[in-house]
């Protein structure tokens, strides 16, 4: 008789890890077509001197050491680390203040929800565009806002210079993808059970005891996950930068991206898989260390 009921929950095991492996066949099979086969395909690709109107030769590493040795990717690695260190701590900040905000039992609090999305909705070359157009000199809405104010005498070359087209790009990118991570994190405050809060109020916690006892730590994994997105966005801009300054002035502003962008165009598509290889590398990297950090479990206190 156990013997009969060891081999039914067998065969219940088997057909539940059969039905499992049905379920998620779906995925695997989109991962492998368009995850890793490219990933795979890109790697191939940077082993060889693959540059238009010259015969495609197996280069080996020979790509990866030009790559070390070359001031011009050590620049956009510069910038766009410089970028990420900037933008995403801003836009976690913002995106907590707008969630915490929305959170509360405030009028309007489904239209604003609604109105905190658009920025994130719209696309980002229009949304590039727009700023582009906001920052122009002659007829650009930040110059006539100073010049009308007073704090400045002459309209701003914003553009112009490395630090203001840096301040640019953040200002922008910040805009655009706050709203992003405030429903990231206004999703997370909702699933903090109100009885917490409740025994606090009871304990006699102020506000600042429980939101960094409570709401915090809670939201952790949350954070993690936010920066985990927002730090892997922000190694692969390209959007933003191509169209707001070009990767200008002098190649200051030009992301990763933006340089092997330019290797492709330029015909040299061995050279541009080898960096878009070292930035997946790079951006590897950082998924692990922040999964080590974010400390995933089911415990929340």
């Amino acid at each position: 008789m156990p013997s009969r009921n060891l081999t039914s929950v067998s065969k219940s095991a088997a057909h539940e890890l059969r039905t499992g492996c049905l379920f998620i066949l779906p995925l695997v099979v989109f991962i492998v077509l368009f995850v890793l086969l490219p990933v795979l395909g890109t790697f191939i690709n940077s082993m060889f001197q693959d540059v238009s109107f010259v015969g495609k030769r197996f280069y080996f590493f020979k790509n990866y050491e030009h790559l070390w040795s070359d001031p011009g990717f050590f620049k956009a690695l510069k910038f766009t680390l410089l970028f990420i260190l900037v933008s995403v701590p801003f836009e976690l900040v913002l995106g907590l203040l707008f969630a915490m905000l929305l959170d509360q039992h405030i009028p309007f609090r489904g239209l604003l929800r609604g109105c905190v999305l658009i920025p994130w909705a719209i696309p980002a070359a229009i949304s590039a565009r727009t700023w582009e157009l906001i920052y122009n000199y002659s007829y650009g809405l930040a110059n006539y806002i100073c010049l009308t104010l007073g704090l400045s005498t002459q309209p701003v070359n914003w553009l112009g210079t490395s630090v203001g087209a840096f301040s640019a790009v953040v200002v922008a990118d910040v805009w655009k993808t706050a709203p992003f991570v405030a429903i990231i994190f206004l999703a997370g405050l909702q699933a903090i059970p109100r009885e917490l809060y409740e025994q606090g109020r009871i304990d006699r916690a102020n506000s600042w005891h429980m939101f960094f006892r409570i709401t915090l730590p809670i939201l952790r994994p949350v954070v993690i996950v936010a920066l985990l997105f927002r730090t892997i966005d922000g190694l692969r801009v390209f959007d933003l930068i191509y169209v707001l300054t070009h990767g200008g002035p002098g190649g200051s502003t030009a992301s990763v991206s933006h340089y092997a962008y330019m290797h492709f165009v330029s015909g040299d598509f061995g050279y541009g898989s080898a960096i878009s290889v070292v930035l997946f590398v790079i951006a590897f990297v950082f998924s692990i260390v922040y999964v080590k950090v974010g400390r995933f479990s089911t415990e929340v206190l």
